[in-house]
Parts: C-alpha cells; structure tokens; sequence
C-alpha cells in the first residue's frame, strides 16, 4: 500500500481516539489550571491529522502514487474528522464571553459547513456516474477553505487562550462563507447537467461551464 493511503488510514483510526480523548478532557479537565489548556491532547490528536492530510496530497502528488483508493478515501476520511470535531464542540462550547458564550456561535457555521459536505457529495458521486467527476473537482476556494476550517476547529477545541477563541470563532465564519462560495462554485459548474437531467434533454446549454482552478 502506497504511504499517502496510510496516511489517510491512519487519519482515519486517529477520529475515535479524539472522540474519546475529547470526551475525557471535558469531564475530567485535569489541565484546566495547567500551562496546557482544557483540551490539548484532543487538540493535539486532531492536529496531527489535519497535518497528514496535507502530506498524503502533497507525496500522492510528488511521487505520482494517485489510485482511485485514495481519490476515494482522502475526502472521506477528511469528512469524517471535520465532521465529528465540529459535532463534538458544538456540544460541548461555552465561554465566559457573553458574545461568545453559548453553542449556537457554533452551529451556525458547524451547519453550514457539513451540509455543504453532504450536497458536494452528492453532487460530486452523481457527476461521476456522468463521467464528468473533473467538473466539480476541488478548487482553490476549497482548498483555503479547508485550510481555515481546520486552524478554526483546532483553535476552538484547545481553547487555551481568550485570544485563541475569538480568532478560531471569527475563521470558523471565515470558513463558513468560503464553503458557501465553493458550493455555489460546484453548483454552476454542474449546472447545465443538473437542468439537462431534470428534463432529460441531453443538449441544453443554459450556463457557461466555469474553467477548473
């Protein structure tokens, strides 16, 4: 098995070691008077994954060992990891900050963001029974926005400094806006497919199909 699938394998199996971590810290929070923060090792755990999604790509890539495996499993495990850390700190979120304070500072955008998930999922598993999966690869939008989401969940499961916080909120949104962008993105450049389908007409051209990039 090539290095760039085990490292989203080992991504993978890193999901319920931080569920479990997360879930002790926030009912034991032996380091919450510590140089370290309430939740450093969930924190820690869930960094070391973001980080090997960025070197899977970047080996996948360099070294020409792409498979349809990991073309497969990479968004996947990526979906996976996002998802549960953003279901875990919405659960869990509160501040003493009454502007910050309570969950719903983080459903908003945590809504946003995994049902966008869901929707480009969807749309990208049905444009490749249309053999037409390369019209909605990811963008550069995505790419940031998965950059940012990823540096704002850290920060808000950490939570070590009021600082901290407030700017992983703040990006949280940042990433919120980004997905909407990418999702309208992906929507109009399957658009034209999309209508075509709805009225099996296999010729209508209604939208300029948006160059990839």
């Amino acid at each position: 098995m090539h290095l760039p699938n085990v490292l989203t394998i080992i991504r993978i199996i890193f999901i319920p070691i931080f569920i479990g971590l997360y879930y002790f810290e926030n009912s034991y929070h032996p380091s919450t008077e510590t140089e370290f923060g309430t939740n450093f090792y969930s924190y820690l755990v869930f960094t070391i994954a973001a980080v090997t999604d960025l070197f899977d790509g970047y080996l996948a890539r360099k070294y020409k060992q792409t498979s349809k495996f990991g073309a497969f499993l990479d968004p996947v495990a990526d979906k996976l990891i996002v998802c549960s850390a953003l279901v875990l700190v919405v659960e869990h979120f509160s501040h003493p900050n009454p502007w910050i304070k309570y969950s719903w500072i983080l459903t908003l955008p945590s809504l946003i963001i995994i049902g966008r998930e869901i929707l480009i999922s969807a749309l990208r598993e049905w444009m490749a029974e249309l053999s037409k999966r390369t019209v909605v690869s990811v963008s550069w939008i995505g790419k940031w926005k998965t950059t940012i989401q990823m540096f704002a969940i850290a920060g808000v499961i950490w939570q070590q400094a009021d600082w901290m916080v407030y700017a992983s909120v703040t990006l949280l949104y940042v990433a919120a806006l980004l997905t909407v962008i990418s999702m309208v993105q992906y929507l109009h450049a399957a658009w034209n497919d999309l209508i075509a389908d709805m009225y099996l007409c296999d010729d209508l051209q209604l939208l300029p199909v948006l160059p990839e990039g």
